[in-house]
């Protein structure tokens, strides 16, 4: 329902703005430009999903092969203490847990090709569990929404794309954003946790959960610390064979996993793929609906218009502007993540690559994820339409990860 209003508000909200460029503006192209616009979106989009196709046909062949060699068993029996309290409707052992596991390790790290065939994988676990236990098919459980606000909250550990952009463009350090980054992107996820704990009431004050999340903040805190001392070349470099060590060895650990256990490691792989290939054709509507949305909203200037209030409120209110030139990144960012891209190398070129609202640009683009897009391909893939408190609770992080940005920017880069 959500999902639909928002949708929806695209599409009349670009005509309201199309009328307003018109009459007022005397833009008489701009309801051309929206058609336009929205034709070649429809393309991208089925481009962006045919080119899901070979990469979740490859990663769920792989994870077919984990699976069925029982290494997905096995992370889930890791994690089950912690995923017994917060996801209570998946039973001890179960492979969804194993698979949510490896997609939010894969997000921490920046792997996104590996992450989203694998997050997707989770999502069908998720929801033949859902349809077993009695459960609507076309309805969100509470286990696929509290796994999704923890995708869409973008919890990285190492933004290489953000400072790769930055070197490209001349920063002096281009690594300076990673520690405000890190930090920002960890309240948003503990934030939607929080938010998601509040719907469904999950007891986070269990001693078990506690100890998690100690933990976990610890290994945040730990990596942080180890990659903080690091020269931006040699950031960039470890991270590269971090991942490149991970993905291959988890690849070659599951083979191996076959190996022992005799399983026909190729025609399992092969089982595997044709799911991925029917996966990223199922995947290929909800992601047309949802750009083209976005898109004819951004034609029609309705995503200006929304800027130049926001900075005319912000002054009224008294509030410090320096943030203004920033914010059309956080606003993107949930709508589109080439969009929010674009915005965050716009700020930094029009600003200066150093300046406050250019760093400021970065953290918003690091602080979180793409959640109208996550939403449309995760529950795409399973044909979920009542997403219940999904936007919600992924929008609450959102705006805790966009508050901590500011603050952020503000403790580490003050504007002079």
């Amino acid at each position: 329902m959500v999902l639909n209003f928002i949708w929806l508000f695209f599409f009349f909200g670009a005509f309201a703005s199309c009328l307003y460029q018109w009459l007022v503006l005397g833009d008489a192209g701009v309801f051309n430009k929206v058609v336009q616009d929205a034709f070649a979106m429809s393309k991208t989009s089925f481009e962006i999903g045919l080119g899901l196709t070979g990469i979740l046909a490859f990663w769920l062949g792989i994870m077919k092969i984990g699976e069925r060699a029982g290494a997905v068993q096995m992370l889930a029996r890791l994690v089950d203490p912690l995923f017994r309290r917060l996801f209570p409707g998946i039973p001890a052992g179960h492979p969804a847990s194993g698979e949510m596991l490896m997609n939010i390790s894969a997000n921490m790290l920046g792997l996104d090709n590996a992450a989203t065939p694998m997050g997707l994988k989770a999502m069908q676990s998720l929801h033949a569990l859902h349809v077993e236990n009695g459960g609507a098919a076309d309805t969100a459980s509470d286990a696929q929404i509290l796994f999704l606000v923890l995708n869409a909250s973008g919890l990285t550990l190492i933004p290489v794309s953000i400072m790769t952009y930055r070197a490209q463009l001349g920063a002096a350090n281009p690594a300076d954003v990673f520690l405000p980054i890190l930090l920002a992107t960890f309240f948003a996820t503990l934030v939607g946790l929080i938010a998601t704990s509040f719907f469904q009431k999950i007891e986070l004050r269990h001693p078990v959960v506690i100890a998690w999340l100690v933990g976990l903040s610890t290994a945040v805190l730990g990596s942080l610390w180890y990659f903080a001392r690091l020269g931006a070349a040699a950031l960039s470099q470890q991270s590269a064979l971090i991942s490149g060590i991970v993905l291959l060895g988890l690849i070659l650990g599951f083979m191996a996993l076959a190996v022992w256990r005799r399983l026909n490691a190729f025609e399992t792989f092969i089982e595997g793929a044709r799911e991925g290939f029917a996966t990223a054709i199922n995947v290929v509507p909800y992601l047309v609906a949802m750009l083209v949305g976005i898109a004819v909203f951004r034609a029609s200037g309705a995503m200006d218009l929304i800027m130049q209030g926001l900075g005319a409120l912000l002054v009224a209110c008294g509030l410090s502007a320096d943030v203004v030139p920033a914010l059309p990144t956080a606003l993107m960012k949930p709508l589109s993540g080439s969009g929010a891209r674009g915005m965050m190398i716009d700020a930094m070129n029009t600003y200066g690559v150093d300046s406050f609202a250019g760093r400021l640009s970065c953290l918003l683009q690091g602080a979180t994820d793409t959640t109208f897009y996550i939403v449309a391909v995760y529950f795409g893939a399973v044909g979920v339409r009542k997403t219940r408190h999904t936007v919600t609770c992924c929008l609450i992080a959102d705006v805790a990860g966009v508050i901590a940005a500011i603050a952020m920017a503000y403790l580490f880069f003050p504007p002079s």
